[in-house]
């Protein structure tokens, strides 16, 4: 089978066996995206009115993971179900409960890599805030988004996205009998996914975390690149977005759509 690393016309050969497991477990699918649609909704109501725009408060640790399991999982069910359904599909039982078990797994990368993001955000060295927006932080979110156009076009982006868009040798190769198995594959499938959307995801803390506006933005691209056939030109267009994006933070903030941009100095990140 040509994998989508070894395609560079873009062919959905990769994502052909996905797309086939999607329509045969339907139901797992159709699951997903019902939790999908919980989680958005749920994370609506929680983050009403906390958009403070670049860098916002992320409050305490236990309180911002909780928000950002669910933000994952209303982000990356819709992305990631064919993959789900892929590996239930080849499972022997074939039972649903295989595949959330596998999508657990992957929810638990995501949830360390947001646990990752949080201590960088507010550990010590940020004392005095120094990304406020009247200090760096107008500047540091604009150059987060360039550094996030140019890893779109790096190897290492390349090879992620190669995996995450040509789920079947990566199952293949990491296969793990029964539950606990499972889960150490959705965890796999999470690092790659991870090593795929790490730069997407500091764009939306650069944008606004608690932003459903952005949130929407960063998944609408993350589904582009990963379900579209057209790889090339989705990579290449999200490297424009985050690049126009970014030079309009640095030198037009006020020229972004739906951009929350802070009056005063903003409230410190809460540890």
């Amino acid at each position: 089978m040509t994998t989508a690393a070894q395609d560079p016309a873009g062919s959905s050969a990769g994502l052909a066996p996905a797309f086939a497991a999607a329509r045969a477990r339907l139901g797992l699918v159709a699951l997903l995206f019902v939790l999908a649609g919980i989680g958005w909704w749920w994370t609506a109501q929680r983050m009403e009115g906390m958009d403070e725009g670049p860098w916002s408060g992320l409050g305490t640790l236990g309180w911002f993971l909780g928000v950002w399991v669910v933000m994952m999982a209303a982000m990356m069910f819709p992305s990631v179900s064919p993959t789900v359904a892929l590996y239930s599909q080849m499972t022997r039982e074939r039972s649903p409960i295989s595949g959330l078990i596998f999508t657990a797994g992957y929810l638990a990368t995501w949830l360390g890599a947001g646990a990752l993001a949080f201590l960088l955000l507010t550990g010590d060295w940020m004392a005095g805030d120094p990304f406020a927006w009247d200090r760096a932080g107008r500047w540091v979110a604009g150059v987060t988004l360039l550094v996030a156009a140019v890893y779109e076009l790096t190897p290492l982006k390349d090879v992620c996205l190669g995996k995450c868009r040509s789920p079947l040798g990566l199952i293949v190769g990491s296969w793990r009998e029964g539950r606990s198995g499972a889960f150490k594959m959705g965890m796999r499938n999470g690092a790659w996914c991870v090593g795929c959307c790490w730069a997407l995801m500091a764009s939306l803390f650069a944008l606004g975390v608690m932003s459903l506006v952005w949130m929407a933005f960063v998944a609408g691209l993350i589904a582009i690149e990963k379900t579209l056939p057209w790889r090339k030109v989705a990579v290449y267009g999200t490297s424009a977005i985050l690049l126009v994006l970014g030079l309009l933070l640095l030198v037009a903030p006020e020229m972004v759509p739906a951009l929350t941009i802070p009056e005063g100095p903003m409230a410190p990140m809460m540890s």
